[in-house]
């Protein structure tokens, strides 16, 4: 697995553990541990430790597993260890079972005692580590902040609020702000090292940047740059290839889009002397629609890390023009690219380690959301019972506490019918921590069904209740173990509108192209599906999308005419039309600064060979090639297409631009 560069924030005199926290290593101070036992136990808890601070992560959770066993009798020692367990599963990447370890080992914590907030704070910080890598940043940061008002020194107190702002930037900014200025005001008396206030700078930078402050974005990135070390190129580190990024977003938004490539080529990205981070084999943005409701203005830059397994690792988000809602969107369709062992091994490994791409959404077909059909079947139940659901008008952020106090004053004696609408508006708020959505799905489904509830109007709650508690759930099958046992028990198995939601669920959580071709062709082939039922449609274009994607074209066709919607994309003619010409120029700032890059563009061409609606969906590196990715097919004539009423001749036709300077 692929980590990020370490930047070690020091708050104190002793440092003898360290986590990671998004892009920034952080330490913290160790504390009286275990109740002095017998000598042995002791013995076996100072070795675990001393294991914990190397480098074997295999040796130090056995050692902690061997010590559990021992003090399997003594809940407060035994709590410890799982605390401590839970951080050597987690440096293994098994976040599952360090998820459980935390769990557990917070639960039994004793809450009045004192000597054990740094074990509670590590526990909470960890599961909040947990979410994070998870890109489930509403838990995250409900987790940091639990860290954060637990902790009982200043190192502590700022380590877990620079964990809030990092998280709440997409998720809840007024919080981001409040946490930013709690970690301001401990600036002065902090005595930081210059690398950790780059750390503090970069993410302040980013929250100002994501609500829209550009000028003091701008301000933010340039005193980070400054903190680790200037635009120095003599030696340059991980670090400085995000802070420069960073600057880079913040003067293109400002207008200044000279300064901006000026940054970018900073970082090395693309640069001749270096090398290039070549197109995954597997790299389809986000479908336009969907569950996040992506529009094709909305943009994200999102970094990633390219491991030696050819896979996307260490995912974060760093800016979107549409909301937090859509840059984690994007970043979760990221985790699912992938790169040959033989591009790998040609590309730089120093670029590797931090790669970013500017993406916007795939208009090549668009997809209907599963999620909204499920919630409107539930909604139009309850408003059959008389109940009051309420349309979501404001952001998840301000709408919560609000929904919150609903829920109390619904639930004030105990839950009934009418507690329902109060929850279901909790369990859909995408703010509200992954645990307690959890929890509040489990006593919605039981409302639902103890109301004799359809399978339809059930099934959202229930995903949701079985997937909320599986940190994770977007690693290869774990959401098909989770669900697929759903399609044979009662009542969805009997239900055909049920089994085919969770099909397509199913379908869209599958890597490889063929077992969602499979299962998707059961919801096609459904007979007990009408030919217009939202979710047999869905199937189509999905279908027609992987048939276009393996350039059956033929298939393409009929699969997304089956679908009965109107549409001129390219899979409704045998075959895309010929391109005669082609325009576009390699930009002079990228050859003044020695850059390469590739960009994959999107295009409408009309029956007469025009292209139209031309747009840049993955640019690499951000911002430098995209202009001219548009340009080169702004200009492209195609062959024409006959059309009986002279409209558009394909839609959505996408192709790769790659920019090459000599060599």
């Amino acid at each position: 697995m692929v980590h990020d560069p370490a930047i070690e924030i020091v708050m104190g005199d002793s440092v003898s553990g360290k986590f990671w926290v998004g892009s920034a290593l952080v330490a913290f101070a160790s504390v009286a541990t275990a109740q002095q036992t017998a000598r042995t136990v002791q013995q076996d808890f100072d070795a675990a430790e001393a294991l914990d601070a190397g480098t074997d992560k295999a040796a130090a959770l056995a050692a902690w597993e061997a010590l559990e066993k021992r003090v399997a009798s003594r809940p407060r020692s035994r709590a410890i260890v799982l605390v401590r367990k839970s951080a050597a599963l987690l440096a293994l990447d098994r976040k599952d079972e360090a998820n459980a370890a935390a769990q557990e080992g917070l639960a039994i914590l004793p809450a009045d005692d004192p000597s054990l907030r740094a074990d509670r704070f590590k526990a909470s910080f960890n599961l909040g580590r947990i979410a994070m890598t998870s890109l489930d940043y509403a838990t995250a940061a409900d987790w940091f902040g639990k860290a954060e008002a637990i902790a009982d020194t200043p190192r502590d107190k700022m380590v877990a609020a620079l964990a809030v702002v990092q998280t709440t930037t997409f998720t809840d900014p007024a919080a981001a702000t409040a946490a930013q200025a709690r970690i301001d005001g401990q600036l002065a008396a902090a005595k930081l090292d210059a690398a950790s206030l780059g750390t503090i700078a970069e993410a302040k930078g980013t929250m100002q940047l994501n609500r829209g402050d550009i000028a003091a974005a701008q301000g933010t990135f340039r005193d980070a740059v400054r903190d680790f070390g200037g635009m120095d190129t003599s030696r340059i580190d991980i670090r400085d290839v995000s802070v420069r990024s960073d600057a880079a977003i913040a003067y293109l938004l400002g207008g200044n889009e000279d300064e901006a490539r000026r940054y970018v080529a900073m970082t090395g990205a693309g640069a001749t002397s270096i090398g290039l981070i070549d197109p995954g084999v597997a790299m389809v943005p986000p479908d336009c629609g969907g569950e996040a409701g992506l529009k094709p203005a909305d943009m994200a830059v999102v970094e990633f890390s390219i491991a030696d397994d050819g896979t996307a690792q260490a995912v974060r988000p760093i800016y979107a023009a549409g909301g937090g809602k859509v840059a984690l969107e994007f970043a979760r369709a990221v985790r699912q690219w992938s790169w040959t062992a033989e591009q790998v091994k040609a590309m730089p490994t120093f670029l590797r380690f931090n790669v970013r791409v500017e993406m916007r959404c795939n208009l090549a077909f668009q997809r209907p959301s599963i999620s909204d059909a499920l919630q409107a079947d539930m909604i139009a139940w309850g408003r059959g019972k008389g109940l009051a659901f309420v349309d979501q008008s404001e952001a998840p952020a301000t709408a919560l506490i609000a929904q919150r106090r609903a829920l109390a004053a619904a639930s004030a004696n105990g839950d009934t019918l009418a507690t329902l609408p109060a929850l279901f508006a909790l369990v859909h708020n995408p703010v509200l921590p992954r645990d307690e959505r959890g929890a509040l799905a489990r006593r919605a489904l039981a409302l639902a069904i103890a109301n004799d509830a359809p399978a339809r109007a059930r099934l959202d709650l229930d995903v949701e209740a079985r997937t909320a508690g599986v940190a994770d759930l977007y690693k290869r099958g774990m959401f098909r173990r989770v669900v697929e046992p759903m399609l044979s028990e009662a009542p969805y198995a009997a239900d055909a509108p049920s089994r085919a939601a969770l099909r397509l669920m199913l379908a869209d959580h599958e890597d490889g192209r063929s077992r969602s071709e499979a299962i998707l062709q059961q919801v096609a082939q459904d007979a007990a599906l009408p030919a217009a039922d939202p979710f047999k449609v869905g199937a189509m274009i999905r279908l027609a999308s992987i048939a276009q994607t393996r350039g059956d074209l033929a298939a393409a066709r009929n699969a997304f005419t089956a679908s009965g919607l109107a549409a001129s994309q390219c899979a409704l003619i045998d075959k895309p039309p010929k391109m005669v010409s082609v325009g576009g120029n390699f930009p002079e700032e990228a050859q003044r600064w020695g850059m390469e890059g590739w960009t994959r563009t999107q295009f409408d061409v009309d029956a007469d060979g025009r292209v139209r609606n031309e747009r840049v969906i993955i640019s690499y590196p951000p911002f430098v090639f995209t202009k001219a990715g548009k340009d080169t097919f702004r200009a492209a004539r195609f062959e024409k297409t006959y059309r009986p009423d002279g409209g558009l001749g394909c839609g959505a036709l996408t192709r790769g631009v790659r920019f090459s300077l000599p060599h």
